[in-house]
């Protein structure tokens, strides 16, 4: 038995000249790059034994000013990724990356030193590590077992 696409348009023959101008106008907006324009970088958050670590990919963005800050169990990062003007002579065919200002905010659990926070910004990569409490890290029981 064959496979067949659906397509729940086969039977329109022709879409209204406007919904085509209004889709292509849509197309165009959100490949467009735009300052105002606002974008969400990727993040990893994972912990190990003795700290919570908030990873955030943020390539070509400038963090001067910008570190990962604490306030009332919150860390946040923010900045900007700037497009930069078109190269005499380049031609793009295609931009896909965001550009623009951007800001993540984390609630951060009560098990993490609120005023123990370290970033670090390393090739294209902010790394955010909050010291856990104590009563947070693992502990070792020792179990005496009687026979």
């Amino acid at each position: 038995m064959a496979l067949t696409k659906y397509d729940p348009f086969q039977d329109v023959v022709d879409f209204p000249s406007g919904f085509r101008s209004f889709a292509d106008s849509v197309n165009r907006m959100l490949s467009e790059p735009r300052s105002g324009r606002p974008w969400t970088p990727a993040v990893d958050i994972f912990e190990t034994d003795n700290e919570l670590v908030i990873k955030a990919d943020l390539p070509e963005v400038d963090m001067k000013g910008h570190p990962g800050r604490d306030r009332e169990r919150h860390t946040h990062a923010q900045g900007e990724r700037k497009f930069e003007a078109r190269e005499q002579g380049a031609g793009y065919h295609r931009i896909e990356r965001s550009y623009g200002s951007f800001a993540r905010y984390f609630s951060l659990p009560d098990t993490v030193e609120a005023d123990k926070v370290k970033a670090d910004y390393k090739n294209g990569a902010l790394t955010v590590t909050l010291a856990k409490k104590e009563i947070a890290k693992p502990r070792t029981v020792k179990v005496e077992v009687h026979q």
